[in-house]
């Protein structure tokens, strides 16, 4: 069976049902002829005991033919229009007379006790007849019996005859539905056969190739549908690498190069102590910002995956900023920024403690990094459309609208040419973002140029506690 063709696998399955249900069908066909032609037969015995009761005296000794001989003629004449066998039994058993188509053969006789029932089946030199053995009582008591019976040689004829026509024909008709559903099923899968064809053609290097999308909008509409989605966003996958790998090989690309490039100088002659001092912390700063880089990449490679190992437990976000603002406290110190808490409630959600640390030390980064010295970072945490927000405020150098949907992509700086004096790699929104995205967290950025950035952090209800 694995090695049929689809084709072939649907087309015999479907026989294998047909065949069940053609051959209840032929069953139920046969069965009901059969019981037609028994219960004509039947008929014509029980229309001639009533013509039979008629024609005979009952009395306390027995039951006799009115007209002997005018019933045995008649008999004689319709013997083969009608060939009805007859016979009389006495209350003992013995045969007092009977039809002449009998000639020396007698029907079968059965006492009373044995519990006959009222039509059975038996044989007659060798002949199969139908027969029914009819009590006949007076005044309650049996005083002899009739038996009558019919031929079953043209019905079993031909219920053979339908038994054998059925026989044959239920292979040959199973053999032209095999065909039929076949071709049917074969026109039927042709769509599929061209998603194959398709789907063959598209490589790696060729992902825009997209399945030609069926008229009728059934199954096969939803398959091929459902593998040019599926081909979009692996298309945007690869793109999204290939775009990942060439900004993270520029991004270590430069510091390595820049560290080799003062290593050779200073190689070059000799020089001061203090020269070789500065271009030696020049350097392990570098290295420090290569293996900041590093971590980072290593960070957003592993969230990936980290749909799987999401720890959820119930955090209080009033602590988290709080431990999080601590954790900058030398920074704000140096910038001498403040930090304003606007939140009076407790505020507990059910999420990943370390991911939501992270959003929030990121955030923070960010705000302290792009405010100006003696600035305020306004931190709000408040409940609204069954969410909890958490908004931070800072007074920074902001973002121009046509880089705000560039801002989560991977080494993206918004305004770098104009401040070089801010350092970064252009990494810690785009870890924010992706981990919003695993937590189900809603975040938007309110900003303008000059006048500071706002990022609002929303909370479902289904993580409020």
């Amino acid at each position: 069976m694995n090695s049929f063709s689809y084709r072939n696998r649907i087309a015999f399955y479907y026989i294998i049902t047909t065949a069940l249900l053609i051959s209840v069908v032929f069953t139920v066909i046969y069965i009901s002829v059969k019981e037609s032609v028994y219960r004509h037969i039947e008929n014509d015995i029980a229309l001639e005991k009533t013509k039979l009761f008629e024609e005979i005296r009952i009395s306390d000794k027995g039951f006799t033919l009115i007209d002997q001989h005018e019933w045995k003629e008649k008999e004689h004449n319709t013997l083969d229009v009608n060939p009805i066998f007859i016979q009389f039994v006495d209350v003992n058993g013995n045969m007092s007379d009977k039809s002449p188509n009998l000639k020396s053969a007698q029907l079968l006789f059965h006492r009373s006790e044995e519990g006959l029932p009222l039509y059975f089946n038996a044989k007659l030199n060798q002949i199969s007849i139908r027969q029914s053995q009819i009590d006949v009582t007076y005044k309650d008591k049996i005083v002899g019996y009739i038996l009558i019976a019919m031929s079953l040689e043209d019905a079993n004829l031909m219920l053979r005859n339908l038994r054998n026509t059925l026989l044959f024909t239920f292979p040959l008709v199973l053999g032209i539905l095999f065909l039929v559903a076949r071709f049917i099923v074969g026109r039927s899968i042709k769509p599929v056969k061209t998603i194959i064809e398709t789907s063959n053609k598209i490589t790696k290097d060729n992902l825009n190739t997209r399945i030609s999308l069926p008229e009728n909008k059934d199954e096969l509409y939803e398959l091929s549908d459902t593998i040019n989605n599926l081909l979009n966003r692996i298309e945007n996958a690869i793109e999204r690498e290939k775009q990942f790998t060439s900004d993270a090989s520029h991004e270590l690309r430069t510091p390595l190069a820049i560290i080799k490039g003062t290593l050779e100088v200073l190689i070059r002659k000799p020089r001061e102590k203090e020269e070789y001092e500065e271009k030696i912390f020049f350097c392990i700063s570098e290295v420090d910002r290569v293996n900041k880089l590093v971590d980072e990449l290593l960070l957003l490679a592993r969230f990936e995956n980290e749909k799987q190992n999401i720890k959820s437990e119930s955090i209080l976000l009033n602590a988290l900023i709080l431990d999080t603002s601590a954790r900058f406290s030398q920074k704000i110190k140096d910038k001498q920024c403040k930090i304003s808490n606007q939140f009076n409630d407790e505020f507990y959600v059910q999420s990943d403690y370390n991911l939501v640390s992270i959003i929030l030390s990121n955030i923070f980064s960010n705000a302290l990094k792009y405010s100006d010295d003696n600035s305020v970072v306004t931190v709000k945490l408040y409940a609204e459309n069954n969410a909890i927000k958490c908004s931070i405020t800072d007074e920074g150098i902001g973002i121009s609208e046509e880089d705000k949907d560039k801002i989560f992509n991977a080494f993206f700086r918004s305004e770098s040419l104009n401040h070089p004096e801010i350092k970064g790699i252009g990494l810690g929104l785009s870890i924010v973002k992706r981990l919003c995205e695993l937590l189900n967290i809603t975040i938007d950025i309110e900003s303008a140029l000059n006048r500071g950035t706002s990022i609002i952090l929303s909370f479902p209800d289904e993580q409020i506690k």
